[in-house]
């Protein structure tokens, strides 16, 4: 039986983990806004129906598709923690605002580092794009908070009289590596649905290249760079600059603040003995 489920509600998208023997289960992912699904699928992973059910451990962005979600919950018998409300997420920061910080890009960081060990740059390509940086020592220093793929398409499309709305498809993605001669696909949209899907495409890379300069110019050194969120893989499955896409980074750093909070516990009660 898992000791744990773990439970990342983004705006578009959650996922949901259970954990066995310290370790990750694969993940399903889920429409934020179906929240008798997610509770369903929260439900079976823990086996609610059983003694001694899970705690089950909720991170959000988006607190009303939380709240629908917790209160699908009511009468599984379950016992609901988030961060934010009954847990911290326990990570060193320079921010002025902690108060103003979304959880995901915390819990990125801090997943990020528990698996490298290193400074690391988190991407995060979601409905936002979010680019931070974690240091060697673990101390979150903040980044840059950008629109996703999906919010520039509609952005263009709502706040103009002629462009399109376009759905990003794979073959409107352009590739990483620069044309060569003779290659199909050119730098040039060939009509306004391509036109518009390299415009944010590239805004997207050229973005989070600039950042991951800037951020090892700071450093005095180059960062580990890692990527999630569901566009992770359109935007950096070959990009020479991203070492590693991790989707369920923000559950690893879930997991990782869970212990973290537990040997905190452990170490107060100790004291107390």
């Amino acid at each position: 039986m898992p000791t744990l489920v773990l439970v990342s509600i983004g705006n578009t998208r959650t996922r949901v983990a259970a954990v066995r023997d310290d370790a990750l289960e694969p993940s399903r992912v889920l429409a934020s806004s179906d929240a008798a699904l997610v509770a369903r699928a929260i439900a079976e992973m823990a086996g609610a129906d059983e003694a001694d059910a899970p705690r089950v451990v909720i991170a959000t962005v988006n607190a009303p598709a939380a709240d629908e979600i917790e209160s699908s919950l009511r009468g599984t018998g379950l016992e609901v923690l988030r961060f934010g409300r009954e847990l911290v997420i326990p990570i060193a920061h320079t921010l002025t605002d902690e108060s103003t910080v979304g959880q995901d890009r915390l819990l990125d960081a801090l997943g990020a580092f528990a698996r490298s060990k290193q400074a690391c740059v988190v991407i995060d390509a979601g409905t936002a794009i979010t680019v931070d940086f974690v240091d060697g020592e673990g101390t979150f220093h903040g980044g840059a908070i950008a629109p996703g793929l999906g919010m520039m398409l509609r952005a263009l499309h709502e706040q103009t009289a002629a462009l399109p709305l376009v759905e990003l498809t794979l073959e409107l993605v352009p590739s990483v590596d620069p044309p060569m001669e003779g290659d199909e696909q050119t730098p040039f949209g060939k009509n306004t649905a391509e036109a518009m899907s390299i415009g944010v495409v590239s805004s997207a890379r050229g973005l989070v290249h600039l950042l991951i300069d800037r951020y090892a110019e700071f450093y005095n050194a180059y960062p580990r760079v890692v990527a999630t969120g569901g566009d992770a893989a359109t935007l950096f499955e070959s990009d020479p600059l991203v070492e590693a896409i991790v989707p369920d980074l923000t559950l690893i750093g879930m997991l990782e603040a869970v212990h973290r909070l537990d040997a905190l516990a452990d170490a107060d009660g100790d004291d107390g003995a």
